[in-house]
């Protein structure tokens, strides 16, 4: 298990840096035993990437790995610091604030005051009121994000925690409400939007483009998305576009100006990041800033004849453009290249992983059938329902359509 973890977690940072990512705050759900919460951890260090690693408290009783026993190993971690000397640091994750007791809530906090962690990050779902735009006050704004406790600003402030020196990030915060932005802009502290996911998992996004002073962009998770940020922002900049665009369309007009310009969706995937984590040296090149820098190639097929930059990036640059990155100033990838000790390795040790795990997932489910509609609902919240689907063949389908072509397997 710790060894699954450790070359996960260094594998998909690798893709990360390869994609021209040289920050992340990593919501690290992989803490369900001190083995693999440590595992997790070196394998940040090992990767040379500027993780900012940030320990999920939360109950495994299957493992009978409860929080007292993750506040002190989390403890003994960020004392004996293994992380000295690199780009790694460490914050603190938790989901449950709305659920939990206060004496669980005001033990993390505490233990993330005394070890001067970096940073705290929760996911945050619904609220019971929406923040709606002007050209929606007569359309009712549903929330559809599956309740997990909604880790609001408002339950952070009921908590008393907002006025922390440490940043707090708030993931997705699809449905924030007035008072959920207002507390934000008041305490300075971010939002993290996951275009791709959120939009693959029906979250409702009718607000967040309104608090974008207080956003930064994420990727959700390498394991599920695309691990660059620059899908991240092409994603969020035209769906601000499309929603924008599509409220002046609505009254049958023509709107002659672009509601979102690739400067705003190219400081979310930068220097909105170094903001969200209050770090004045992050996601900016300038004198005394970190040198943390991607170089994309101006003479690639996609790239050529550009004249601004930057929207050459955002609206037509890839993967396959990042000529270099360079993270601590050290080299991450040059010429095209990952720049790591024994690769091969690293991929024949992943490959070994991904094979046994699938197995066992494949196993596991083969004898379960997906939840009835109406049955007991999800996480304790919404029921669950059915989808339409979409063919792209003619006939009644299935949903998911043919494959023309035979993949073999390992």
């Amino acid at each position: 298990m710790a060894e699954d973890v450790y070359i996960g977690q260094i594998t998909g940072i690798y893709e990360a840096l390869h994609g021209g990512v040289t920050t992340i705050l990593d919501h690290a759900h992989h803490t369900w035993s001190n083995a693999t919460s440590e595992a997790g951890l070196q394998a940040s260090i090992d990767s040379g990437a500027r993780i900012f690693w940030a320990y999920t408290f939360h109950q495994v009783p299957e493992k009978n790995y409860e929080i007292p026993e993750q506040l002190a190993f989390y403890r003994e971690l960020a004392l004996r610091r293994p992380f000295e000397g690199s780009p790694t640091e460490m914050g603190v994750a938790y989901d449950t604030f709305e659920l939990a007791n206060a004496s669980e809530v005001n033990a993390i906090i505490s233990l993330a005051l005394e070890t001067n962690a970096s940073v705290i990050t929760t996911h945050a779902g619904g609220s019971k009121k929406s923040l709606v735009p002007p050209n929606q006050v007569n359309k009712p704004v549903t929330n559809l994000h599956p309740p997990q406790g909604s880790n609001s600003p408002e339950i952070f402030a009921a908590f008393g925690i907002l006025n922390l020196s440490i940043p707090i990030v708030f993931s997705h915060a699809s449905s924030l409400t007035d008072e959920g932005t207002a507390l934000l802009r008041e305490h300075n502290h971010y939002i993290s939007i996951t275009p791709e996911s959120e939009s693959t998992n029906g979250y409702a996004r009718p607000v967040t483009h309104r608090i974008q002073d207080q956003a930064a962009l994420g990727i959700d998770t390498h394991f599920t998305f695309s691990s660059d940020i620059l899908t991240q922002a092409r994603f969020w900049l035209q769906s601000v576009r499309r929603l924008l665009t599509s409220a002046v369309l609505e009254t049958r007009k023509v709107p002659v100006n672009s509601p979102q310009s690739v400067v705003q969706a190219f400081l979310l995937a930068t220097r909105h990041g170094g903001l969200a984590l209050r770090r004045d040296d992050l996601g900016v090149i300038s004198v005394g800033a970190k040198a943390d820098i991607v170089v994309w190639n101006g003479n690639s097929p996609a790239l050529l004849g550009w004249n601004d930059p930057v929207a050459a990036v955002l609206l037509h640059a890839s993967v396959g453009d990042i000529e270099h990155v360079i993270v601590d100033g050290k080299w991450k990838k040059k010429d095209f290249r990952l720049v790591v000790d024994d690769y091969a390795g690293i991929i024949k040790r992943f490959r070994a992983s991904a094979a046994r795990i699938q197995a066992a997932l494949i196993a596991d489910t083969a004898s379960k059938a997906l939840p009835a509609p109406g049955t007991p609902s999800f996480q304790g919240g919404l029921p669950y329902g059915v989808a339409n689907t979409s063919d792209t063949l003619r006939g009644p389908g299935n949903g998911y359509g043919e494959l023309f072509l035979e993949v073999p397997r390992a």
